[in-house]
């Protein structure tokens, strides 16, 4: 995981200087940084829109009991994009409008569920988990006391005199 952070940090710098030196060639200098500035301002609307209809779907998943978990993703998706869309660049804002259409999260959620359940045990759902074998066994238990372990127990807790003779027994 750490080469591809490394990998994702050193060159995405780098191709969005390379975007802004050809955008800047073919455009100029100016219209260039009103579209840097323009897609920071749309993109900050529209998450700001997005983001208080999300907060309206969690608030009424969680008032009928639900698990807002596909809200949450969404959320999720659009602090992701929000970061995108304020860092200077074509390409991050690029990516950061991709996370901003409903349809393409659904795509990417059902990517990271796939990749989440390829990659680990992961079940959805009440009820337990299936065991070895995919074989679930319900039952119930009750503790079972050894009635030696009791005697052992309760003749270590008893007090005993300073001679070494136990008040419990009778003296003979």
């Amino acid at each position: 995981m750490l080469p591809w952070l490394l990998i994702i940090f050193v060159s995405v710098p780098i191709a969005e200087i390379g975007v802004f030196i050809e955008v800047g060639g073919r455009y100029g200098l100016w219209p260039t940084i009103a579209a840097v500035f323009a897609t920071a301002i749309i993109g900050t609307a529209l998450i700001r829109h997005q983001g208080l209809n999300i907060v309206r779907e969690v608030q009424a998943h969680l008032d009928a009991g639900q698990l807002p978990a596909r809200q949450i993703f969404d959320g999720l998706c659009l602090l992701v994009a929000g970061a995108l869309l304020l860092t200077p660049g074509f390409i991050t804002d690029a990516v950061g409008f991709i996370l901003l259409v409903p349809g393409l999260r659904s795509i990417a959620a059902a990517m990271v569920l796939s990749r989440v359940e390829r990659h680990q045990e992961f079940r959805a759902g009440p009820g337990p988990a299936p065991g070895p074998g995919g074989v679930v066994i319900d039952g119930e238990f009750a503790e079972v006391a050894d009635p030696e372990a009791e005697a052992d127990a309760a003749a270590e807790a008893a007090p005993r005199l300073t001679d070494g003779s136990d008040p419990s027994r009778p003296a003979s």
